[in-house]
């Protein structure tokens, strides 16, 4: 069976939209640690527009946050920020305790690596992050196994030339074919040659292509936001029964309903045996003690993937 994977780096252009969009959560955050957030980022081509809404005391100065990011000799940048208000009528249940919108969020453990993570999506993370040491720049990688061996690689990066990242990538990972640049040697990257958008690369975040998944991005949303909770709870979930069962593969679903404190739905599959989860408080209140989200820094985990990274949620 053939399984493909792919992964991107920080400066692809989707990601630092995710950076950005999750550095605003973590400043309004370290305000007023009650934030409310749900904010969106677009860039390219020398324009950044943030949307959204914000329930905060904190007034972070969000012009200067992004000009950091984006890097400040870039003075040809136009920032447009619409931030407005949460709606009251979502306030009204999410201050009640309930979630802050419908979703279904699904979790995912295997066996199959130490990180509990599909072994395509490890090695493509991995190849990615290591070519990203050398070449810090925008760039890309894909990685197809077949039986458990690594059949093809692909590594796209800006700034880089052929050769010598052929034999970068060669030194990181055996395969029996590699297509290094495929399209050609490129200079151009980043938001100089391609729109990025927060919450493009869910698969990404999550587990590859392979695993299902769902309810919404992650990156720019308070844990009020069960998409993100939601979905760091059901990987926590997946983790503790693939250990306490001694399983090979273990998927977990929960589902909520806006306004409402526990999900309708909180089913695990283990082994292909589905059963309902019991023991957790499913509350968006109980993730965010359980795992301790009030001290996380979201810029962080926007860079290579959500799971497997030694986080609370694991």
């Amino acid at each position: 069976m053939k399984k493909t994977a792919e992964f991107v780096s920080p400066k692809h252009p989707d990601k630092i939209c995710d950076f950005i969009a999750d550095s605003i959560l973590d400043a309004y955050l370290e305000g007023d640690p009650e934030s409310r957030v749900a904010v969106e980022v677009m860039g390219g081509h020398n324009l950044i527009t943030i949307n959204g809404e914000v329930t905060s005391l904190a007034k972070p100065d969000i012009e200067n946050l992004v000009k950091n990011i984006v890097g400040k000799g870039n003075g040809n940048f136009k920032i447009i920020s619409n931030i407005v208000a949460q709606s009251p009528e979502i306030a009204r249940g999410v201050d009640a305790g309930g979630a802050g919108d419908q979703g279904i969020m699904k979790g995912y453990a295997t066996s199959e690596t130490p990180e509990y993570l599909p072994l395509e999506y490890v090695l493509a993370r991995d190849l990615c992050k290591n070519i990203y040491a050398v070449y810090p720049f925008d760039g890309k990688v894909q990685v197809t196994i077949e039986d458990g061996a690594v059949a093809t690689v692909v590594a796209s990066f800006q700034n880089t030339k052929n050769d010598e990242l052929f034999k970068l990538v060669k030194s990181l990972i055996q395969a029996k074919e590699y297509l290094i640049n495929p399209a050609g040697e490129w200079t151009v990257g980043g938001f100089d040659s391609d729109t990025g958008l927060s919450g493009r690369k869910l698969v990404i975040d999550n587990y590859g292509p392979e695993i299902p998944i769902g309810g919404g991005s992650f990156s720019g949303k308070d844990c009020t936001k069960v998409d993100r909770s939601g979905a760091y709870m059901a990987r926590r979930i997946a983790v503790e029964l693939l250990g306490s069962r001694g399983a090979r593969e273990v998927h977990t679903k929960l589902a909520y309903a806006i306004g409402k404190s526990e999900p309708v739905m909180a089913v695990a599959v283990v082994d292909g045996r589905e059963e309902e989860i019991t023991g957790y408080d499913l509350s968006p209140k109980g993730i965010r003690e359980y795992l301790k989200l009030d001290k996380v820094k979201f810029a962080d985990t926007s860079l290579y993937g959500h799971f497997g990274r030694g986080f609370e949620w694991r």
